[in-house]
């Protein structure tokens, strides 16, 4: 049986370690990993993320999740989630920059994202025969500016048949509707080439260029409706000085880009990320 994890949200109050991993000794789990937060010890909510082996025989889904649901989670008003290990299927949505992409094909193949990319979709075919080595499906969406709803449209075509457990932008040049949002139904993970909040928008690098920072980085949130503002998920630095011209800004940025994506999309998952309002927990 793979390593199942549980994931917890609710509010604080005496007892709640206690009792889950009561819950779970009862049934012969053995804990392997555990980690928790609370906002606040008095009237806080509290988060914990809970990694366990356990029998196959004793670890029937339905029947595991009633029990605790019945002895632990109505109890404490918890919202939770089961993980039993399937790999989660990703889908990529990228416009001409290579490099995340690139970058999360490269780790997907060997094995260090936990998840198997099944489909990648464009706005423009140049990418289409990097992708072709790897042996993912390619798909060329045009998204022309007064035709957009169908590209969308088009696009959930694709994505609805792959079945897939979330999306990755991987510097996908495209604002996404709040219908297409809505429609998709999972999470949607995009890399900003900024350190939010500060740079929000398009062509970050010029503007910190011109303000002469001292650092740069990059952001991987979740994405909503309202721009560049969803749920921080990871960020990233470099420093950089007044030696450094435009293209070594960007240079050094497309590293920061990849590395964080990656992070960002690891911790997905391995479901270590809770949201709770606009707001992530991040148990690395």
């Amino acid at each position: 049986m793979p390593r199942i994890r549980l994931l917890i949200a609710c509010a604080d109050r005496p007892g709640i370690v206690a009792s889950v991993s009561g819950f779970l000794f009862e049934r012969g789990a053995n804990i392997v990993d555990s980690a928790q937060h609370t906002t606040d010890a008095e009237g806080g909510t509290f988060f914990m993320r809970t990694e366990f082996d356990l029998a196959a025989e004793r670890a029937d889904p339905p029947e595991l999740e009633r029990a605790f649901d019945d002895e632990v989670a109505r109890r404490f008003g918890m919202e939770r989630r089961f993980d039993y290990g399937r790999p989660k299927r990703a889908a990529v949505l990228v416009s001409r920059y290579e490099h995340c992409l690139l970058d999360l094909l490269w780790r997907g193949r060997r094995g260090e994202l936990g998840a198997e990319i099944v489909q990648v979709i464009s706005n423009h075919p140049d990418l289409e025969p990097d992708v072709r080595t790897f042996g993912i499906p390619f798909a060329h969406v045009p998204v022309e500016s007064d035709r957009k709803p169908e590209a969308e449209a088009r696009m959930l075509e694709l994505l609805e048949p792959a079945a897939v457990d979330f999306v990755v932008l991987a510097r996908y040049m495209q604002i996404l509707s709040g219908e297409f949002l809505a429609r998709l139904g999972v999470p949607v993970i995009n890399i900003h080439h900024s350190f939010l909040p500060a740079f929000v928008g398009a062509d970050p690098y010029r503007r910190a260029h011109e303000r002469g920072v001292k650092i740069i980085g990059a952001t991987a949130h979740y994405v909503t409706e309202e721009l560049d503002a969803g749920p921080i998920i990871e960020q990233d630095v470099e420093r950089v000085s007044h030696r450094h011209d435009l293209d070594e800004l960007e240079r050094i940025g497309r590293d920061v880009e990849r590395v964080v994506l990656a992070r960002a999309v690891r911790w997905h998952v391995e479901d270590r990320v809770i949201v709770h309002a606009n707001k992530t927990f991040v148990f690395e």
